[in-house]
């Protein structure tokens, strides 16, 4: 799903379309969601959120192909972290409301936060039936704050916490999961977890160590969020022994953005032989 309205960007649509190419090849199909391109017109701010007509359309749009199929598992490429929404909700409602959700991500992706109207920082809050009412009212199941955990979280804004604090949500940041993941297997444990869908923010990795990120941009330096500390051999570990863990039927993997192939493909996009 190579939408790129909910974080403004429109270079998250190659990123998605990157990673799906990047994936091992297997035997189920790739399905592509329709995403009104970008046209070079500026996003409406609807309502305090950007492009919000867009992406209510594309949430549906999303919503009707995992309904037609009725998969028992789903992996989703994005994109920004708004493509989970429709996924992951439609797994816990296949699943009975009792689908475990690790959120591995430096941001909590709960709430809107003031004067940041981007709609990828609310996906986990609609999932769990906060975040925006008119996207929460797309998941018929909420998910429950008991089966939720936040891996790789850096430094929760003061709404974000409340919301962490008084649902109750489990987190653990990447300095503690770097010595023991006892956390989260203890979680699993405990809440009962049989099916479990991963989110994967890719920004919960190093940008020192992994440059295709919206933090390593090269020519705008992005620093109004922390920025992730996570290893990619971390990250590795993490997801195999959730694997080992219990039974993972949904992966989602976002905000991947490449930016040395993006600025080769506008490269090569302005060189005429390549354009007659």
């Amino acid at each position: 799903m190579p939408q790129w309205q909910g974080g403004n960007n429109p270079n998250y649509s190659f990123g998605a379309e990157l990673l799906a190419w990047l994936a091992p090849d297997n035997d189920q199909p790739l399905i592509e969601v329709p995403v009104q391109a970008y046209d070079g017109t500026p996003l409406e701010n609807e309502n305090g959120l950007n492009g919000r007509k867009q992406l209510l359309e594309q949430l549906e749009a999303a919503q009707h192909i995992i309904n037609a199929h009725k998969p028992d598992r789903i992996v989703m490429f994005g994109g920004d972290c708004l493509v989970e929404q429709a996924p992951f909700a439609y797994l816990n409602e296949r699943y009975g409301g009792e689908l475990g959700l690790i959120w591995i991500d430096a941001h909590a992706d709960l709430v809107r936060n003031v004067g940041y109207d981007n709609a990828h920082s609310l996906p986990l809050g609609n999932l769990l039936g906060e975040g925006d009412e008119e996207f929460a009212k797309h998941v018929k199941i909420p998910l429950k704050p008991e089966n939720v955990f936040i891996a790789g979280l850096a430094a929760p804004t003061e709404s974000e916490t409340e919301v962490i604090q008084r649902l109750d949500i489990r987190t653990a940041g990447t300095k503690e999961l770097t010595n023991s993941t006892e956390s989260i297997k203890k979680w699993i444990k405990e809440s009962g977890i049989k099916h479990l869908a991963i989110h994967l923010d890719l920004d919960v990795l190093d940008p020192k160590a992994f440059r295709s990120l919206l933090f390593a941009n090269p020519e705008v330096p992005y620093n109004l969020f922390p920025e992730g500390t996570m290893q990619m051999p971390q990250l590795l570990h993490l997801i195999k022994e959730l694997s080992e863990e219990t039974d993972v039927v949904g992966l989602g993997i976002t905000e991947h953005l490449p930016w040395d192939s993006i600025h080769l493909k506008n490269l090569l996009g302005e060189i005429p032989i390549l354009n007659n």
